[in-house]
């Protein structure tokens, strides 16, 4: 997957595409066209092939925020949720226009490349820091889930009330089993594109916890007998088992920046790029619009069946909603294991990004080797565990680096590339193009002094709701 060789940020020339214009002329929203298509890079040849690409992206898209969902729209209401989420959704892929567009202009597919030619070494640094900084974080909160709850399905599925002690069902014990077991093969394939294969089971599995929702809807009865504390403070059976349109509460502004962060792919978009056969510009935002298409419609479906599931008692983890109702209910017991299943597969497709970064960062010149390869997956993947295992509040370290990295990859940086590398005798600086990218950079700064106020809010007063959407 990595790069063999940069061009150092110099000019190439582009051979003209199908329509005649330059690979930087594309719009935000591909259009049919005829002919056969010229790649205009020169740095790598891939061969990952279209639907694989869309795999790799959409599993990169969804996290595990996917399980919070339900709870945000019953702070938002069954209106307004559909609305912000098709907002962040549109804004996600015009945020990927713009990384798209300044690759194209240079004809780098390197997020660190892009940093450098935009703001210098300064900015390859920092493009190169906050995609690892992030990532590391997203493999945490994954392996975090695989160590909680990985071993509560063995111990439902075994029959057992409370852990007996068994190694077995020692967190610690499953995560690196699991590290070495499924994610340390798959860490170490050479390019990014042979994990579509695994991505498509990932989302297979996101598929199945999709259509259980769907079912549990028509066979849970509300209101839940099991929430019968929830109805004694006078809560009338219509009003707890009521839909709310709109909802406008202390919560509501707290799944703004959930929903801001449910798109993050950013880190995965150009090594996908990089892999893709007959690259071009049109080619790749299709990708990225086919896979924000798909999640949109799988965050949708999820969180409106899981909120009439359980109206005002959704909770702000799902499954353990469900788990509620029925502890051993074995079709619930088979989701979390597929969830288990998909952030497991996830955790790959999530690692090479901040591999490449690393190797952009340390040895930009040099080409492929095994050695290099597989020692930075090896070193990631024990650091992650250690991580895991003895700091039991890094979660709420990576909330803060998720709350800068997330608005930095999404908003901020795209926006700046655009600003800076898009030569002024194509866009001028206060041109319309242009002016939006600075709104849309702007915009990121709001949502990251949001979120970093929320997070600031929750430690005050002791409590845990914000977050990110991975």
């Amino acid at each position: 997957m990595e790069l063999q060789k940069l061009s150092n940020g110099h000019h190439l020339d582009f051979q003209r595409m199908e329509d005649g214009s330059s690979p930087e002329q594309e719009e935000f929203l591909p259009h049919k066209s005829n002919g056969k298509k010229i790649s205009q890079f020169t740095d790598f040849e891939g061969k990952t092939s279209f639907g694989m690409s869309v795999f790799n992206l959409s599993n990169a898209i969804m996290g595990s925020g996917i399980l919070g969902l339900s709870y945000a729209l019953s702070n938002t209401g069954i209106i307004l949720f559909p609305i912000l989420l098709t907002c962040i959704a549109v804004l996600s892929s015009y945020s990927i226009h713009l990384l798209l567009r300044s690759a194209g202009v240079v004809g780098i597919r390197a997020y660190e490349q892009l940093g450098k030619r935009a703001l210098g070494h300064t900015g390859k640094i920092l493009a190169a820091v906050v995609i690892t900084m992030h990532n590391i974080g997203a493999m945490s909160s994954y392996l975090f889930i695989v160590k909680y709850e990985l071993p509560l399905v063995i111990q439902a599925f075994l029959g057992l009330q409370h852990s007996t002690g068994e190694w077995f069902l020692n967190g610690n014990y499953l995560i690196i089993i699991v590290s070495i077991c499924i994610i340390l093969p798959l860490a170490l394939m050479r390019q990014l594109g042979y994990l579509g294969y695994t991505s498509g089971f990932s989302l297979t599995c996101m598929v199945f916890f999709l259509i259980s929702v769907i079912y549990k809807k028509f066979n849970i009865p509300c209101p839940l007998e099991g929430f019968s504390n929830y109805t004694a403070v006078n809560i009338s059976i219509d009003v707890e088992c009521e839909a709310k349109y709109f909802t406008i509460n202390q919560q509501t502004a707290y799944t703004v920046p959930i929903l801001a962060f449910a798109f993050v792919c950013h880190p995965e978009v150009l090594p996908i790029y990089t892999e893709l056969h007959n690259p071009t510009k049109r080619r790749m935002q299709a990708i990225a619009n086919v896979s924000i298409l798909g999640m949109f419609v799988m965050y949708l479906l999820t969180a409106i069946f899981g909120y009439l599931t359980f109206f005002a008692n959704t909770e702000a983890e799902l499954l353990h909603t469900y788990s509620k109702v029925d502890p051993l209910d074995t079709l619930i017991l088979c989701v979390r294991l597929a969830v288990l299943v998909a952030v497991t597969l996830t955790v790959p497709v999530v690692l090479f990004p901040i591999r490449r970064a690393l190797l952009q960062l340390l040895f930009p010149e040099k080409p492929f080797h095994w050695a290099r390869h597989i020692f930075i997956a090896v070193c990631l993947l024990f650091f992650v565990n250690l991580l895991v295992i003895f700091v039991p509040n890094i979660r709420d370290i990576f909330g803060i680096i998720g709350a800068t990295s997330a608005p930095s990859l999404i908003f901020i940086l795209p926006g700046l590339f655009y600003i800076r590398i898009v030569p002024k005798d194509q866009e001028p600086t206060f041109s319309r193009p242009k002016i939006q990218a600075a709104c849309f950079t702007a915009l990121g700064f709001i949502f990251m002094s949001m979120s970093l106020t929320f997070i600031a809010l929750d430690w005050i007063n002791g409590e845990n709701r914000s977050g990110g959407g991975h």
